[in-house]
């Protein structure tokens, strides 16, 4: 090789490595663009359900007590499934968006709306007799009663939300997360000074903190409705009601389903989980620490979810516009981002590890045990970031039936019976249970990673072309459409 090509060689080098300096810039300007307030968002409205929690325990016991449990399983049994569902719109609307097909991507979250309105009627069902539920798990009659009546004044709640989630999607997908702060926090504030006065000044206890919380859920909904109605930023994506959202219902719980079985199977593993802690030979420590511990990696969940849903966003609109090259570049800076984030967080826990249990008690046996679980807490908030990530890029991709296998078998097949071997056989009681959750989201998150690691983005790029485009050939919209990355 001459020096002149070796010059040239450089030369090349040096400018292909500023190049991709300039694309990783941009596209970390782009996700935390996303992730950044979606944080923000996910912790305003999770702060919704502390307060209710934190007014009414200033109240009694019993009415704490019942609070905790109705939120627990209006969470698992309602809530929850909703939010899993919605994320099926993160494919449809996403890739709609990202190939410029705007009235499909109104239609698809008219048709989210009417199918999470229709799951609502048996979710309410379960609501309506969830005092026998708990009294036939073994609960208080008495905290089971009260637990039911305030799950009642919730279903309000749970019909709002069947529209805010879709609603909650259709503004991530196109990038447009500074509405949904400004609602969450306006409705913050709401929530919390009606929920004093009826809770306090007009005296209707844990009543009254469940119809502030649905008050406050149909607020939030007005907000992004005027918003979505009457903003310049949604003119393209605004349609008017049609009966061809009833349409697509079929295709839309073909995602939903397996989204939602993403979403809940593990959060159901960790809450099987805890609920076997009460077996214990000391079950009120041993329930704490899992509790305490479950809370941590809860309010952890709020970051890692923004970064899924920064990752959600960007692989639907860059398949929908049929950039498989740019696909894989977000796929590599979400997942160090989520590495950075897990670092951070499993180093501030890790430091903090022998006071954390302070700040949820003052028993000195529980904050001890809590320091011992703290580095298995850290492995599980670790795991939970990256699979965060994973996650978002299924939902995105549009291939949430595979994170459903992969979910089921990791913690069925694997993490819950590792837990209760561990946990009653062994017995490293709570710890032993928590190293089944651990062991769980190794499985799932290694498994994810393989697939996202052999997924051929340019196929998936044409299936969601076709998707979008019904009669046209993929592979031409993606030679037209292709830009570099």
């Amino acid at each position: 090789m001459t020096m002149n090509e070796a010059m040239e060689e450089g030369s090349d080098n040096k400018w292909e490595w500023r190049r991709t300096k300039t694309t990783l810039m941009a596209e970390l300007k782009k996700m935390s663009s996303i992730a950044a307030p979606m944080v923000a968002t996910t912790v305003l409205q999770y702060l919704l359900q502390v307060v209710s929690v934190m007014m009414v325990g200033h109240l009694n016991q019993l009415s704490l007590s019942s609070v905790a449990i109705a939120t627990s399983l209006t969470n698992v049994s309602g809530f929850s499934i909703l939010s899993g569902m919605a994320g099926g719109l993160e494919t449809l609307c996403g890739q709609a968006y990202g190939a410029g097909q705007f009235e499909k991507f109104g239609m698809y979250t008219q048709t989210a709306v009417i199918s999470l309105a229709m799951v609502c009627a048996p979710i309410t069902i379960i609501w309506i007799f969830m005092d026998k539920i708990l009294i036939l798990i073994g609960q208080d009659t008495t905290i089971s009663m009260e637990a039911r009546t305030y799950a009642l004044w919730l279903i309000p709640a749970l019909f709002a939300s069947a529209i805010l989630k879709p609603l909650t999607r259709f503004f991530q997908t196109q990038s447009l997360i500074f509405p949904m702060i400004i609602s969450s926090f306006l409705v913050l504030c709401f929530h919390v000074v009606t929920c004093w006065a009826l809770v306090f000044k007009l005296g209707l206890g844990h009543i009254g903190a469940a119809i502030s919380f649905s008050l406050g859920t149909w607020l939030n909904v007005l907000i992004l409705l005027c918003f979505a109605k009457y903003s310049y930023a949604c003119e393209k994506t605004r349609v008017s009601f049609s009966t061809k959202a009833f349409l697509g219902i079929r295709e839309f719980f073909g995602l939903a389903v397996p989204s939602a079985a993403m979403v809940c199977l593990k959060w159901w593993a960790c809450e099987l989980l805890v609920l076997l802690a009460g077996l214990f030979q000391d079950p009120k420590l041993e329930t704490s620490v899992l509790s305490i511990c479950l809370t941590v990696s809860t309010l952890h969940f709020t970051i890692s979810y923004g970064l899924g849903a920064a990752i959600s966003t960007r692989v639907s609109n860059e398949l929908g516009a049929g950039n498989p090259k740019a696909v894989r570049f977000s796929v590599c800076t979400a997942t160090f981002l989520a590495i950075a984030e897990a670092l951070t967080v499993t180093a501030i826990l890790l430091g903090c590890r022998n006071i954390l249990g302070y700040a949820y008690t003052n028993d000195g046996m529980v904050v001890h045990y809590v320091a011992v679980m703290t580095p298995l807490l850290c492995a599980s908030i670790f795991t939970d970031s990256l699979q965060a990530v994973l996650s978002g890029v299924a939902r995105g991709s549009g291939w949430q039936h595979v994170g459903a296998y992969v979910n089921l078998g990791a913690f069925y097949l694997v993490g819950v019976p590792i837990g209760v071997v561990l946990g009653f056989v062994a017995p490293f009681r709570a710890k032993g249970l928590w190293i089944g959750i651990v062991a769980g989201s190794i499985v799932q998150t290694v498994f994810l990673f393989i697939i996202t690691a052999l997924t051929n983005w340019k196929k998936q790029a044409m299936m969601a072309r076709d998707r979008i485009f019904d009669d046209t050939s993929s592979d031409e919209c993606i030679t037209d459409q292709k830009t570099s990355v």
